[in-house]
């Protein structure tokens, strides 16, 4: 089924739009939207979603960088008094001048999902949840346990900032035009508590990012591949009491935080 009389989608822009209203109310109810919120949209499309948020929340930012697709929904603001619409890239857009408690609610196109994600926890202070449709596979590596293949540098940083959920699935029927991959909607929510501190976070990112730079080497040599001293390596996984022939994909979260600990304090 087509929509002659709406925006028709951008390919170069990963457009995918919405158009099942069940799975609109079930992201509305997963971010837990009330007529206290101020919620964020990223990419409202044609707006299907757009107007839930609108209904049920007191406030909405609606973030778009088609002209196309922002003048359309400009057209129909007085539908909507409380949303604010915004023309930009959510890639440049500054998150610091949210308010605090401001949810995220997004259907993602899946070529900046993760770049948009690592932005957008870099802020997390002010953002309590976020609800995102994402690639299915991006959805897994989000959610992956160490020891599984979908475990890697998006698992590590994602869960050392925010719990996870992965709460359900959707079909390419429920898009037009139909995505080629299949889609999933997630929950995170924000940790409050920052396990390290402001100068720990960044080395902690770099040997998370070091660790799986070599995934079929060991530990001890992908990270001696990436600048680090390979006997500080060594000691570090002994105080872990994790042998050298350790991998990356095994360690969980609070195991990179103390490596990275442990590391830092022999520099």
């Amino acid at each position: 089924m087509d929509f002659p009389d709406l925006p028709p989608a951008n390919k170069r822009l990963g457009q995918n739009f919405l158009i099942d209203p069940n799975i609109v109310r079930k992201i509305v109810a997963l971010a837990e939207v009330t007529q206290e919120t101020q919620a964020l949209e990223i990419g409202p499309g044609r707006g299907i979603l757009t107007e839930a948020l609108c209904k049920a929340a007191g406030q909405v930012t609606a973030v778009e960088i088609d002209p196309r697709l922002h003048a359309y929904l400009a057209g129909r603001q007085a539908e909507f008094p409380n949303l604010t619409l915004v023309l930009g890239d959510a890639l440049i857009y500054s998150f610091a001048e949210l308010p605090v408690g401001t949810v995220v609610v997004a259907n993602l196109p899946y070529y900046i999902s993760t770049p948009l994600l690592f932005r957008l926890l870099e802020h997390r202070d002010r953002i309590p949840r976020m609800v995102l449709m994402l690639q299915n596979e991006v959805a897994d590596r989000l959610a992956a346990k160490p020891g599984t293949s979908d475990y890697g540098v998006l698992s590590v940083m994602t869960q050392y900032a925010a719990d996870i959920t992965k709460a359900f699935r959707v079909s390419a029927q429920c898009f037009r035009p139909r995505p080629e991959v299949g889609s999933a909607v997630v929950l995170l929510r924000t940790k409050e508590r920052r396990e390290l501190n402001r100068e720990e976070e960044p080395k902690f990112a770099a040997l998370v990012k070091a660790a799986f730079a070599h995934r079929r080497k060991t530990l001890v040599n992908s990270l001696r591949d990436e600048g680090y001293d390979q006997a500080q390596v060594t000691e570090g996984l002994v105080s872990l009491n994790l042998p050298p022939s350790t991998r990356a994909e095994v360690l969980a979260l609070d195991q990179f935080m103390r490596l990275t600990r442990a590391i830092a304090s022999r520099y």
